[in-house]
């Protein structure tokens, strides 16, 4: 299968520009706002063509990616349903020939109630486990096999930080964002032989998606951080790029915390 060639003139850095993903597909679950939009619009000035798969309407974020010379494609799906991530897979490779990169950041955060765990009951625990574990497992199982004929594959699981502070009144999130941890290693173990990679990325709680926080809890992490600032979306994106290229095709199984220096493992 021929790869695709998508325009580099997407890019508004001057001058000389590397675009490390020139070529490459990328599907980003949850990619329709937030950090998951900010992660399309990195990838796609990166090179890769851009699949924004979301319950709510990626055609904003498709829009504005492809009037800057970009490609990209809004599917409407719902990761915790089996059909539409073999759907979200089909219609990827049908529109841009493979699928190279995965990101899993679709997850319900926003509107969790925090409760003592006592108070949280079992059709909100399945809710979000429905979302933040059983979504993700759903979704590399829809990409593996187009990964595993190429013979390549980047699978970047969303974690949080969450999972090694044990934030309370948080459980069923906190374990969901653990349960991907290990699911990225025990997946990874599966996969190597295939040449796919699967790390996560754990960030600190990011500006704009914990502004439903407590104050108390912003104020606690930002006071546990070495570096005592807000964090940002752009402070994610480094990390995302290097661990969705070929720079980083021999490590797997890795979570990295991005956090401004709050938790260390």
């Amino acid at each position: 299968m021929e790869p695709i060639t998508p325009t580099l003139q997407y890019s508004n850095t001057p001058g000389w520009c590397l675009v490390r993903l020139a070529g490459r597909v990328a599907i980003v679950t949850g990619g329709a706002r937030h950090i998951g939009a900010a992660y399309c619009r990195r990838l796609a000035e990166e090179g890769a063509a851009i699949v924004i798969a979301d319950v709510l309407d990626g055609e904003p974020v498709a829009d504005e990616i492809r009037s800057k010379g970009g490609m990209a494609l809004a599917l409407k799906v719902d990761v915790s349903k089996e059909e539409d991530t073999n759907r979200m897979a089909v219609e990827a490779v049908k529109a841009f020939g493979r699928i190279d990169i995965l990101i899993n950041n679709a997850a319900i955060f926003i509107n969790i109630q925090r409760h003592p765990f006592y108070e949280i009951t079992a059709e909100e625990w399945d809710r979000v486990s429905a979302v933040n574990i059983k979504g993700p497992f759903l979704c590399a199982k829809a990409v593996f096999p187009q990964m595993k004929e190429q013979k390549s594959g980047k699978i970047i699981n969303i974690s949080s930080s969450t999972a090694y502070w044990g934030t309370p009144n948080f459980l069923h999130y906190v374990a969901s964002k653990a349960a991907l941890v290990g699911m990225t290693r025990s997946l990874a173990r599966e996969v190597g032989d295939f040449g796919i990679c699967v790390n996560a990325i754990a960030p600190g709680l990011v500006e704009h998606e914990g502004q439903n926080a407590p104050k108390a809890l912003t104020e606690l992490q930002l006071k546990a951080r070495s570096i005592k600032r807000l964090q940002t979306p752009d402070d994610l994106m480094g990390t995302l790029v290097f661990l969705a290229s070929s720079d980083s095709d021999f490590m797997t199984g890795q979570a990295i915390v991005v956090d401004g220096g709050s938790i260390f493992h």
